[in-house]
């Protein structure tokens, strides 16, 4: 699961990032209200932490302009207001949640997970022949299971979870190998080709085709 964190704070924001990096969440930082709203378009995070009080947009602005776009990702605010009419204020905006500083971390992972509970995706991914189910990591063609490394099984569902839109080799690198730096894309060749021999793909149908300098979709047409 991804998460987005915009937070002016270095020290909190850190301190957010190493604490839920151990948890396993996959954690993306913006330290100012418009780059944080970029970030959120950009990245597609699967929830968003967010400051009430930031620099060039305000937390306010940021869930507004977010809700105008996005109305299923959940916001919670990390704020020091504490007044009745500001908590409206922020769930009018279209926040999920809100937590005030100061905050116990183990307090704000236990909101976490009720809200990815509720926001749970589908437990079977499917892309033509091939279906995933998310739950117990399986893979199949058909009725029959194929076996994936890890690292293969995470590229085909980050693929087939954004089937229909073109995947860049920047944000793969990104978001599936977790990567922030420039690195060498060639590696994700190897693995698309080798998701492909295993799976047996049918050459005359392009379920995961390569857009030439791009990167690659996953397409049942």
């Amino acid at each position: 699961m991804k998460i987005l964190i915009i937070e002016d704070e270095s020290g909190i924001s850190n301190f957010l990032k190493q604490g839920l990096e151990e948890e396993g969440y996959t954690i993306h930082v913006a330290s100012d209200g418009m780059i944080g709203l970029e970030m959120a378009k950009k990245e597609m995070p699967d929830l968003i932490l967010l400051d009430w009080m930031l620099p060039k947009l305000t937390g306010l602005e940021v869930c507004e302009a977010i809700r105008k776009e996005d109305q299923k990702t959940p916001i919670l605010f990390l704020t020091a207001k504490d007044t009745v009419q500001e908590t409206i204020e922020g769930l009018k905006a279209g926040a999920n949640d809100y937590i005030k500083k100061p905050f116990s971390f183990e307090e704000l992972l236990e909101r976490i997970k009720i809200h990815f509970r509720n926001e749970q995706k589908p437990e079977i991914l499917k892309l033509g022949s091939i279906s995933i189910k998310t739950l117990s990591h399986q893979v199949f063609v058909e009725d029959k299971e194929v076996l994936l490394t890890q690292r293969e099984y995470d590229l085909l569902k980050y693929l087939i979870e954004r089937k229909g839109t073109v995947c860049s080799r920047n944000s793969i690198i990104e978001d599936v190998w977790d990567i922030h730096f420039e690195y060498d894309t060639g590696v994700i060749d190897v693995f698309i080709n080798a998701i492909r021999k295993k799976l047996n793909l049918n050459k005359d149908v392009e379920l995961i085709k390569t857009i030439r300098g791009v990167g690659y979709i996953a397409n049942e047409n």
